[in-house]
């Protein structure tokens, strides 16, 4: 049952992250309307660039500490 089961899990997850990658893309501001100058949006479609950049440093971090702890307690273990 774990030899179907973790596959089958993991594959899910990972159509589940894809579906959400495609639902949350940021969109460009619309156009200007006739007579207003520049770039003028309604306030909600502004950059995600920065936010997404801090998010993977900090799950890069979490993950490089669980795995120098699983292998610290692998070591003791040994």
């Amino acid at each position: 049952m774990k030899k179907i089961f973790n596959p089958f899990f993991f594959t899910v997850i990972l159509f589940a992250f894809m579906a959400v990658a495609q639902v949350s893309m940021a969109q460009p501001p619309r156009p200007p309307a006739s007579g207003e100058s520049g770039n003028q949006g309604e306030g909600h479609s502004g950059p995600i660039d920065g936010g997404v950049l801090v998010s993977l440093a900090m799950i890069a971090g979490y993950g490089s500490w669980k795995l120098f702890k699983f292998v610290q307690e692998r070591k003791k273990a040994v």
